[in-house]
């Protein structure tokens, strides 16, 4: 892996593993899962979650490892290394690059508005806008409208994220995850513990893991497929970079496991301490941004002077958990850049970063001064999240999926996941049918119903 840092491998199984766990939970585990599973059926709808991601998720996940601790390079070389005769390989790679690069820039753009009501509920700014949800939501739109105050904490964001990745693979990546994901946990154990004890946290609990059957549909099954295979931040490339970090006597069947479970446990939590205190303050759920920015700062001011304890907890816990992710997003930018251009980390980073804040800024300013700016009828920020999210993703998680089951040596394959004959591997069979048909198959209906 191009890595001027001495330290370019993690420490141990248990560093690779919150590292992961880390760059996997991000925003949309703490609103995006909660909602979707209540709008689907609740505990039907994670039933059927459980087995994609189990199953799908879990497999892609073990691929983009073994071809990282395999060639300990990022796609863009590890691909045509592989195949030497189809050098075009490489730009299934290149085109990960560049939808890490749009996902980050937004990630920034989101990351900054978590921040910036972190510090509004320290403050007490937040208390102050009430409980009219018209007052918060005229609060939040003002924010994303405005010009310089989300440029702030954007950049302030980025900047943190640059210097943990200047720190190298343990000392930075690592370390900061062997801090934060305790502090995530911790924080989502407390806020669980607080919204168990409200009035109506039945109702709430019930929303989120009670079956509903009758809302079981062919679009909640994709719903479910989609989120299963896109929260375990697989599909870009992003692990196979998180791959050559991992010793090579790790065993990827038991780390990915491991990463998948955690990944399934904090979303729930999630649920369980959002949807109780939502559910007793007489509100309905809102989907995505709306509940965090819009819905949950009225509940929290509803709950009198705790209330903003509450929201503290809540947006650190939001706050952590951009943090944890936008490091790998950067950080497989980084590396990549590195490779092309031979370069130290830190020059690396700064470089990086600097670009991508600079499309941040962009797409923040389309949501204000800037919103005339559009292309077919939507802004330049609704564009690159449809972009990332709806399209390119799923292209090149299938570009991986295929080069993994058709081009990849199958021999490389089991030496990997064995670890040279060690581990005993009984469904290896099976694991490469998932990889050959089910996954790419998974992949395609995702994104034809993400575009018809």
């Amino acid at each position: 892996m191009a890595d001027t840092t001495q330290n370019n491998s993690f420490s141990s199984n248990l560093g690779a593993i919150l590292a992961a766990v880390g760059s996997a939970v991000g925003l949309g585990n703490i609103w995006r899962f909660p909602y979707i599973c209540g709008k689907y059926g609740g505990g039907a709808f994670l039933l059927v979650y459980l087995a994609f991601i189990f199953i799908l998720g879990m497999t892609m996940m073990m691929a983009e490892f073994i071809i990282g601790r395999h060639t300990q390079m990022t796609p863009s070389k590890a691909f045509p290394l592989m195949a030497p005769k189809h050098p075009g390989w490489r730009y299934v790679g290149h085109f990960g690059i560049l939808t890490t690069i749009i996902t980050l820039s937004l990630y920034w753009v989101i990351s900054g508005w978590t921040t910036n009501y972190f510090v509004d509920a320290c403050s007490g700014a937040m208390s102050q806008l009430g409980t009219d949800a018209a007052s918060v939501i005229a609060h939040f739109n003002a924010f994303v409208g405005s010009v310089w105050s989300p440029i702030l904490f954007l950049s302030v964001f980025g900047v943190v994220s640059m210097i943990v990745i200047m720190g190298g693979v343990q000392k930075g990546i690592e370390g900061v995850s062997k801090v934060l994901m305790p502090v995530l946990l911790v924080l989502l154990l407390v806020l669980c513990g607080y919204s168990l004890t409200l009035p109506e946290a039945a109702k709430g609990v019930s929303y989120l893991l009670v079956p509903d059957f009758s809302k079981l549909n062919a679009e909640a099954i994709l719903a479910a497929l989609g989120q299963a295979l896109f929260s375990l931040s697989v599909g870009i490339g992003m692990m196979i970079v998180y791959g050559g970090y991992m010793p090579k006597n790790d065993n990827i069947i038991k780390t990915t496991f491991w990463i998948t479970a955690s990944d399934c446990l904090i979303a729930v939590l999630a649920g369980i301490a959002i949807f109780p205190a939502v559910f007793s303050s007489g509100m309905e759920p809102a989907e995505g941004a709306g509940l965090v920015f819009k819905v949950l700062p009225v509940v929290f001011n509803a709950m009198g002077g705790i209330g903003q304890y509450v929201a503290i907890a809540f947006f650190l816990l939001l706050v952590v958990a951009a943090l944890t992710s936008a490091i790998s997003l950067l950080e497989y930018i980084c590396v990549w850049l590195s490779e092309i251009l031979h370069c130290s980390r830190k020059l690396s980073a700064t470089l990086c970063t600097i670009a991508t804040i600079g499309i941040a800024i962009v797409l923040s300013l389309s949501n204000g001064v800037w919103s005339d700016v559009t292309l077919f009828g939507n802004s330049l920020f609704s564009i690159a999240d449809l972009l990332s999210g709806t399209y390119m993703f799923p292209l090149c998680a299938l570009g991986i999926a295929i080069f993994f089951g058709w081009v990849m040596p199958i021999d490389d394959i089991h030496d990997e996941l064995t670890n040279h004959g060690i581990i005993t591997v009984p469904h290896f069979k099976a694991f490469m049918f998932l990889l050959r048909y089910i996954a790419p198959l998974a992949l395609i209906v995702v994104l034809i119903t993400g575009i018809f």
